[in-house]
This record gives structure tokens, sequence and C-alpha cells, in this order.
């Protein structure tokens, strides 16, 4: 019998959330770095040393109250001045800063544009699983997801779904994975994506697998439904399924 979401009947899927562009975090030190550069273009040694004691003078004051004691984006100013005064004052006479010519804040900008990549992609990968899972779901409620050929980060959507389902595990989505996985149906025919499923889908899973395969080695053309026991043993006792497994490997190799 097809289990349907929810419990009783229904085709409401789970809250999928909302994916938006990903915002550049705030950054108080990262502001206030921005802030003097911006002010310290085209400025002299003369001129940033002034600045700086300026900024040390700020400092001094803000010390003396204790809601600003640890004002980041101030200490961050400082410290910023300092690297320049610095910067200046080995360079040539005459030179004034030109932030385009900094190769701290080309180093700063290149972080900043890698780091906002690997968030969008992560972003995009996070829709991608909601995406399958949903799809997933969907093939449950119609019966046919046994008859789904498995798909590279289908391990991913199955976590999706045990999260939506507040850590209930979906057992027809653990027994389909199982069956791919002993079958090498889907992306399971690489035997890489076989590997990495021993780092991606839970000991219960990777046992019942394993028994299957065993199994289904020893009794060729066995109805899987006279297999349904290796299941509820791999669920109960993975260790004591996955030790099963190996030892008919082991009797199969003698």
């Amino acid at each position: 019998m097809t289990r349907m979401w929810p419990p009783g009947g229904g085709t409401r899927r789970p809250f999928a959330p909302r994916f938006a562009v990903p915002r550049e975090p705030v950054d108080p030190a990262r502001i206030g770095r921005r802030v003097v550069r911006r002010r310290a273009k085209g400025m002299d040694a003369g001129a940033v040393a002034a600045a700086l004691e300026e900024a040390r003078f700020d400092a001094r004051q803000a010390s003396r109250h204790e809601d600003l004691a640890d004002d980041v984006r101030g200490q961050a100013e400082l410290a910023e001045w300092e690297r320049l005064a610095q910067l200046l004052a080995d360079a040539l006479p005459g030179t004034v800063y030109n932030p385009d010519a900094d190769d701290a804040v080309r180093a700063e900008l290149a972080a900043e544009a890698a780091a906002a990549a690997a968030r969008e992609a992560e972003l995009r990968e996070a829709a991608r699983i909601a995406a399958r899972a949903d799809e997933l779901q969907a093939l449950r409620e119609l019966g046919t997801l046994e008859q789904t050929e498995p798909r590279d980060g289908d391990e991913a959507a199955r976590d999706e779904l045990t999260r939506r389902a507040g850590g209930y595990v979906r057992a027809d989505v653990d027994a389909w994975l199982a069956h791919a996985l002993a079958a090498h149906r889907g992306h399971y025919r690489d035997p890489a994506a076989r590997e990495a499923a021993a780092g991606l889908l839970p000991p219960p899973v990777l046992a019942h697998a394993a028994l299957l395969a065993e199994l289904v080695r020893l009794v060729p053309g066995v109805d899987m439904d006279q297999l349904a026991f290796a299941a509820r043993l791999a669920t109960t006792e993975p260790e004591a399924a996955g030790d099963l497994a190996a030892l008919l490997a082991r009797a199969g190799a003698s």
C-alpha cells in the first residue's frame, strides 16, 4: 500500500523554502576599511599620517566609554590607517594612495568575489535538492518511486525529505535507494557513485543494500517481495545485517 502525504491522504507537499539571491553579509570591519580607503584616495604620506593621528585620538576617546570599547569598525579603521601610513612610508616620495593599486585591496576583493560565488553555488544546489525532493515526494504519492532510476545527488534529496518530516525516516525511500544500490541501477552503475554512497547514506540503508546484493546472488531470480525481511533486519540491526552480508560474501567466494 502506498504511503500518502500527509497522513490520511491528500496531495499537499511539505513546505519548501524559497531561495533568494544571496546578500552580502554585513561586516563592520570591512565597512571600516572601505571608508578609510575612500577617504585616503589621493592622500600623500603626510596627509595619511595626520589622519592616523586623528584616528588614534578617536580610539583613545572611545576606550573611555564602555559601550564603544568593542567598536569593531573603529578598530578596523585605525588598523587600516596604520597600514596605509606604513605603505606610503615605504613608497617613493610624493606617492599618493590609490586603492586600485593596493595589493591588499585586490586580494580582499578577490576573496569577497569567491565567497559570493560560493554562496550562490550553495543556494543553487539547495534549490536543486529541494526540487528533486519535491519530485521524489510526488513519485511516492503516485506509487511509482520503485520504478524510478536514482540520480546523482538523490542521497541529499533523501535527507531533505527526512528533514521535512521532522526526522521521520521514509522507509520506502530508503528501500528504493537500497534496492538501486544493490542492483547498480541509475547513477549507482558508476563504481565511484557506489563508493561515495558509503559516506552519504546511513548504515541501515547500506546494510540493506549489501544484504540484498548477496541474497540475490545466492538465489538468482528471487522475488524481491520475498526479501522484505532484509529491510527489517537492516533497520533494527544494521551492524548484524552488515555482518551477515559479509559472511554470505565470504561463503560465496570460497
